[in-house]
């Protein structure tokens, strides 16, 4: 959309808009800070190409890393941003999008924390429009068959999606996506991470470990992380078609 013309834009009214959602954040040593907005942006640009779409500008800011899924303010670099931003700026993009005529939209997130926040500005902007649109909110991991986690884990030892943080999934996605900022080299994991059934504040070093990572990411590949990518693009295309009546 960034690249188009505002009546090429107008244009596809009547085709599915897609508004990928990442974060700012500490990815370990050897993924860089961008990964959620990049992973974001190319699993919506794959889905654009499979229903049609038109794939907005990604949002690159996101909700704050929970000790235990990120780290968060621990690291330098994260930028986190308060709940009432996240849904601010979200409500806003898509109220525009609604206002300007479209009504088959699709939320791409690609950040653990995200997604509350995401769902109150599409209720808030579902109530003020009156329903007009129909949007879709995912994150790239839930359309995911359970047959397919167990092919990309194969070997391997799933620690849970709330621990898989630079770990196989996105350090797979990033050697698919964009492996020249990817430095296996600089691989680090050292401990066990053990998530507390509680959150507390304020968040104290030793949290997370001091390297940033969560879980092991041995064993990542490009053809682990296509694997994922086309999961997830084959199932939310079928969600579009099934939603939207394309």
């Amino acid at each position: 959309m960034g690249e188009m013309t505002w009546p090429e834009f107008a244009a596809r009214k009547d085709k599915p808009v897609i508004v990928p959602i990442g974060s700012t954040e500490q990815h370990s040593q050897h993924l860089p800070m961008c990964v959620d907005a990049l992973l974001a942006e190319h699993l919506a640009t794959d889905l654009a190409e499979a229903v049609d779409g038109t794939v907005m500008p990604t949002i690159v800011y996101g909700y704050k890393s929970k000790p235990l899924s990120g780290g968060g303010p621990l690291f330098p670099g994260t930028i986190d941003m308060n709940g009432a931003t996240v849904v601010a700026q979200m409500h806003d993009v898509l109220r525009e999008i609604v206002d300007d005529g479209f009504t088959r939209i699709v939320v791409m997130n690609a950040h653990f924390e995200n997604e509350a926040f995401i769902v109150e500005a599409i209720d808030l902007v579902t109530r003020e429009t009156s329903g007009k649109a129909t949007i879709i909110e995912t994150n790239w991991w839930d359309p995911l068959p359970q047959d397919v986690v167990d092919q990309v884990f194969d070997g391997l030892t799933f620690p849970g999606w709330a621990l898989e943080h630079a770990a196989v999934t996105e350090t797979s996605l990033m050697l698919h996506y964009a492996p020249e900022l990817v430095h296996m080299d600089r691989m680090t994991y050292r401990d066990v991470v053990e998530p507390k059934p509680y959150v507390r504040y304020p968040v104290r070093d030793g949290d997370v470990p001091a390297y940033g990572g969560l879980a092991d990411p041995s064993g990542s590949s490009a053809e682990r992380g296509r694997l994922i990518a086309e999961s997830c693009v084959t199932a939310v295309a079928d969600i579009c078609r099934h939603e939207f009546g394309i």
